[in-house]
């Protein structure tokens, strides 16, 4: 892929980790997948979308999601990784969705391919990387055709969800929320864009913010299967995230969480939760 990508092609596409990440982020998420496709189900009532675009799709939980919501539509996926394009292939055959779906491979910051027009947009975690959003708009809506709808979905200032009580019963209180702080100091220099407002950037680019709507995710016992892996995959990313700023202590309690074996490790805990905001912006092509 060469190293002309911006920082965040390393942070966020370390290849598998990333992708069983993001496949476990909509399993244990998927009521709330559910009511954000609800949303669009119920904005597209008059005319149901039959091409739909996944901007930035990963492993293609968007796309695939809506293609089963939408028995009719077609779906592009671009994303910039080969590898997460390969693995989203790979679950399209398995879920029968193969012939209705093709990947493009592209990085929005060089150049928008040409993909023909689209009757719905879907971009969830994608425009906080995006070099230029103005721009990226600006192709959208030109993409998109009259009357055509764009979800954006976006994470709050924090992208990772919470799982662990303050105190966990080894090392000190309030680990997770020092691993958050970390994190968070790291996101505002390299990824300024994210927790922002969508609102104004898409009346700029001549959109009508239909909804605009907070999730506030918080999921309680019990929960569903995969939660245990989810979080000790996010917890993974964290660490490796944070773990030159860390203390040795808070280090090694986080070890001890993600040994997958020991007796406090993430998998066997009974006291997780999924905490999360997330916001969803509605916005159509006049």
């Amino acid at each position: 892929m060469g190293n002309h990508h911006h920082h965040h092609a390393t942070a966020e596409h370390d290849g598998s980790g990333m992708a069983e990440l993001l496949d476990l982020d909509a399993e244990v998420l998927r009521d709330h997948l559910t009511e954000v496709t609800d949303l669009i189900g119920e904005l597209t009532a008059d005319a149901p979308p039959r091409t739909i675009l996944d901007l930035g799709s990963g492993t293609g939980t968007g796309v695939l999601t809506l293609l089963r919501r939408f028995g009719n539509a077609e779906g592009i996926a671009l994303d910039m990784d080969e590898q997460m394009l390969r693995h989203l292939a790979d679950r399209a055959r398995t879920l029968g969705l193969d012939r209705r779906v093709r990947t493009v491979q592209a990085d929005l910051d060089t150049t928008w391919p040409p993909l023909g027009t689209v009757d719905l947009v879907w971009a969830s975690a994608s425009m906080h990387h995006v070099a230029d959003p103005g721009r990226v708009l600006a192709d959208v809506r030109a993409t998109l055709r009259p009357g055509g709808l764009l979800a954006v979905l976006e994470m709050d200032a924090l992208p990772m969800p919470r799982f662990l009580p303050d105190d966990v019963g080894v090392g000190r209180p309030g680990l997770e929320a020092r691993c958050h702080a970390l994190l968070a100091e790291q996101r505002a220099e390299h990824m300024p864009l994210l927790g922002s407002d969508w609102g104004p950037p898409l009346a700029e680019a001549g959109f009508t913010v239909e909804t605009e709507r907070r999730f506030v995710i918080d999921l309680r016992p019990p929960l569903p299967a995969a939660t245990g892996r989810y979080a000790q995959a996010t917890l993974r990313r964290i660490r490796s995230g944070v773990e030159d700023r860390l203390d040795a202590d808070d280090l090694a309690t986080l070890d001890i969480l993600l040994d997958g074996d020991g007796p406090e490790s993430v998998l066997r805990r009974t006291d997780l939760t999924v905490r999360t905001t997330r916001t969803a912006w509605m916005a159509r092509r006049p």
